[in-house]
C-alpha cells in the first residue's frame, strides 16, 4: 500500500554544499542531505547540474554518476542501499 496520496513530482532540483533541495511541483521543498548519497557527494557542481528528469519529474538521473533517485523515495527517507546491499550480501 501506498502512503502517498498523490504522486510527488520535482520540478526543481537545486544543490548547496551539505543539501540536495528537490521543489515539487505542489510547492514543498525537500532537503536531503547529500552524505545520503555517496557519488552526488563527492561530484563537482557541475556533474550534480547535469541530471535528467524522467517520469514528469517522478525520478532524476545523472547518466555520468550511474546515479537514479525516486523522488517518492526521497520523501519516504531512503538513501543510497549500495553499500547496505553490499554488506548484507558479504555478511551471507
Amino acid at each position: 500500500m501506498n502512503i502517498l496520496a498523490i504522486k510527488p513530482l520535482a520540478k526543481t532540483v537545486d544543490f548547496d554544499t551539505n543539501m540536495m533541495w528537490v521543489e515539487l511541483i505542489d510547492g514543498r521543498k525537500l532537503g536531503v542531505p547529500l552524505a545520503y548519497f555517496p557519488r552526488l557527494l563527492h561530484a563537482t557542481p557541475q556533474q550534480l547540474q547535469d541530471y535528467e528528469m524522467s517520469g514528469g519529474g517522478a525520478g532524476l538521473h545523472w547518466e555520468e554518476l550511474d546515479e537514479d533517485l525516486s523522488v517518492e523515495h526521497l520523501l519516504l527517507g531512503m538513501g543510497d542501499n549500495t553499500n547496505l546491499a553490499e554488506h548484507l550480501h558479504l555478511a551471507a
